[in-house]
């Protein structure tokens, strides 16, 4: 990524855009993401460094090493660091907001289709094809993300420990997360060899020019704490604290604490907790939702306010169900988003400091290598729902992991993931080209059976 995004030296003085013409770049940006973290990256470089000189190459580079160590869609924080560098919280406010509406309201016109639309034939088989494609698009995710994260044997062993917790004994998601980061922690240390490319990281000092922005943290943390925590405080006063709204502002607020690695990091948390703890859908519905998110603008994290639509619309009391899961779908997209405005408010003025500590980088490296095994449990875990129909679990002492029937196996969605599989990574078809060609082959083998 890096190599990509390092044209020639640029020697233009940074532009000061107008707040007119940050709402129109930063619209359009909204509007064209497309393709995940990487191709939304690209884009922002493309408008807002080289085609308008809004920020420089370098400042650029550091904020989205800066912005994938945090937790949440390190596409939509870039954004919002870049609002703020040009114009202060404001413009932060302006261009992550931007980054994430017109997704935001797409997904809320298809989770309204899909609940509406459910119960029809033709529909179920549409969504036969673009599960096997989504299975593909998971499987390229994990193997494009370990290649780069896995360049030591250290993070190959954390990455397979990560799995083995998450798959064979059910472990809590934040717990693993936070066992790797003390492990990288202890490496950068004692052992700073074991972290690969991290282990050139410089020591543990800190630039030392201007202030530091202590109150300008504080102040952002109580600020955004506080808009992070209105409507959860506002349905616990209206709608007491045992309502299904209680439950998705709080599960939903704890992920956007522990979303480290992107969207694909904690699909497999989230899924699992939605279906099997809390029941607002079933596994093939959650791979629906994923399947609506990777082919609409926006973070990929958008899928929550799918799962935030489906648990609201089929628990509405004391609301009519329409009603109730768009305020579900609202809350949901209002306590995920909310945390990255904080995170990059409180820490952006720290970011010239933080990249020099070594041990930070250590326990940021680790987990990015947990996050591996994180993606491979949520690939595993897809894979055995979409291409079975049946999926128990076996518990026998610590161990607690799910289980196929292997009488219940689908040929026709193993004949399509293959498929899928194959024209993803032999062909580098794109996300596009895959949901498309899946959800049409899913209607046509419906239609011939």
């Amino acid at each position: 990524m890096d190599q990509a995004l390092t044209p020639p030296t640029d020697n233009r003085p940074l532009a000061q855009p107008s707040r007119a013409e940050q709402f129109a770049v930063f619209g359009r940006i909204g509007l064209l993401s497309f393709g995940g973290p990487a191709g939304q990256i690209a884009l922002m470089h493309q408008e807002l460094v080289d085609k308008r000189r809004w920020i420089d190459e370098g400042a650029f580079l550091r904020a989205l090493n800066f912005c994938h160590f945090l937790p949440g869609p390190e596409a939509q924080q870039l954004a919002t660091y870049i609002g703020w560098r040009i114009g202060g919280w404001r413009s932060g406010v302006v261009a992550g907001t931007l980054f994430v509406i017109p997704g935001a309201l797409v997904i809320l016109a298809l989770s309204i289709l899909y609940a509406l639309a459910a119960n029809l034939s033709w529909f179920a088989a549409l969504f036969v094809g673009i599960k096997a494609a989504v299975l593909a698009i998971v499987v390229q995710a994990l193997i494009r993300i370990g290649g780069r994260a896995l360049d030591s044997d250290f993070k190959r062993m954390l990455a397979f420990a990560a799995f083995l917790a998450l798959f064979v004994f059910a472990a809590p998601f934040p717990l693993v997360i936070l066992a790797a980061a003390l492990a990288g922690w202890f490496a950068a240390t004692a052992r700073p060899a074991w972290l690969g490319k991290a282990a050139h990281a410089p020591a543990d000092t800190y630039a030392t020019t201007g202030p530091r922005p202590t109150f300008a943290s504080l102040r952002a943390l109580l600020v955004w704490g506080a808009i992070w925590a209105a409507p959860i405080v506002l349905v616990l006063a209206l709608l007491g604290p045992d309502h299904m709204l209680m439950d998705i502002a709080e599960f939903f607020s704890t992920l956007a604490v522990v979303t480290f690695g992107g969207a694909y990091a904690v699909l497999a948390y989230m899924a699992q907790e939605a279906v099997t703890t809390y029941g607002w859908l079933n596994a093939g519905e959650m791979a629906d939702g994923l399947g609506l998110a990777e082919s609409t603008p926006g973070p990929l994290i958008l899928v929550t306010q799918f799962v935030g639509f489906l648990g609201a619309y089929r628990d509405p009391a004391p609301f009519d169900p329409m009603v109730a899961g768009i305020i579900g779908a609202g809350l949901t997209t209002w306590v995920t988003f909310a945390p990255c405005f904080l995170w990059i408010f409180a820490l952006a003025p720290w970011i010239e400091r933080l990249e020099h500590a070594r041990r930070l980088q250590g326990a940021l490296a680790a987990v990015t290598a947990a996050v591996v095994g994180v993606i491979a449990n949520l690939t595993l875990w897809f894979a055995l729902h979409v291409l079975f129909s049946e999926v128990g679990r076996i518990e026998a002492g610590p161990v607690s992991m799910s289980w196929p029937d292997w009488a219940s196996l689908d040929p026709i969605a193993l004949g399509l993931a293959v498929a899928a599989l194959v024209l993803a990574l032999r062909f580098k078809w794109s996300v596009f080209r895959l949901l498309g060609a899946g959800a049409a082959a899913g209607i046509v083998l419906a239609l011939v059976r």
